[in-house]
């Protein structure tokens, strides 16, 4: 399996365009830094009309209980990882991983593929006209950019992201700074940008850039 060298995530090789089932859909790839809001943006492109497939969802789904996907984790990572009732400790798992680059690749390289084949099944089964946006935490970190006609890159200053993900997730400002530093960079994630949504700010002028966005998508706003 190909790696995305800026990361050693491992990569998914590009889609020509020719293979899609639905040459009609136009595919938007939505990603940015953990706790920059990206979330709030799908939602807001749900209510648009969008097609949204949750990565992070999926990701969820592909190691539940008795899944191959957490018996593959299983096996690398130990019995360890699971709760009493033989469910994923994500905590417990988390801790490892964000210290240990090598348990991270480990854990990617189970369930990105795993993850992949279910956003595409999703893909297939959305209208062949829709505007599909595939919400992907590690866009970047895994080579996905040319996977897609649009990327579109939630972004906040790296201070408010900092304070943002301390208070959501009740982290120390180490375990925080952890947690970015296994993303890629906020300068890698814009370079990749198609349209940058400046989530810094109050929802209204959120909103007023996703509509923007759903009127360039949908061809009315050129």
């Amino acid at each position: 399996m190909a790696t995305n060298p800026a990361s050693g995530a491992p990569r998914k090789p590009a889609r020509d365009t020719r293979q899609r089932s639905h040459p009609g859909q136009t595919l938007v790839g939505l990603t940015g830094g953990i706790a920059s809001g990206k979330s709030v943006v799908a939602g807001m492109l749900t209510d648009c009309g969008a097609v949204v497939i949750d990565h992070d969802r999926l990701a969820h789904d592909v190691v539940d209980v008795g899944t191959p996907g957490l018996q593959a984790v299983v096996r690398r990572f130990g019995d360890g990882v699971l709760t009493p009732d033989r469910a994923l400790n994500r905590s417990r798992l988390g801790a490892i991983i964000f210290g240990d680059a090598r348990a991270r690749h480990d854990l990617d390289a189970i369930i990105h593929p795993l993850v992949w084949k279910a956003s595409d099944e999703l893909e297939d089964r959305a209208p062949a006209d829709a505007v599909v946006v595939h919400d992907v935490p590690l866009l970047v970190e895994t080579g996905q950019q040319d996977d897609f006609d649009l990327v579109v890159v939630v972004d906040v200053p790296e201070p408010l992201q900092l304070r943002r993900l301390i208070a959501r997730n009740r982290l120390s400002r180490q375990q925080a700074l952890a947690r970015i530093g296994a993303q890629a960079s906020r300068a890698e994630r814009l370079a990749a940008a198609d349209v940058v949504i400046d989530n810094s700010g109050g929802l209204d002028a959120t909103r007023t850039q996703v509509d923007t966005l759903w009127r360039r998508l949908t061809g009315d706003g050129h």
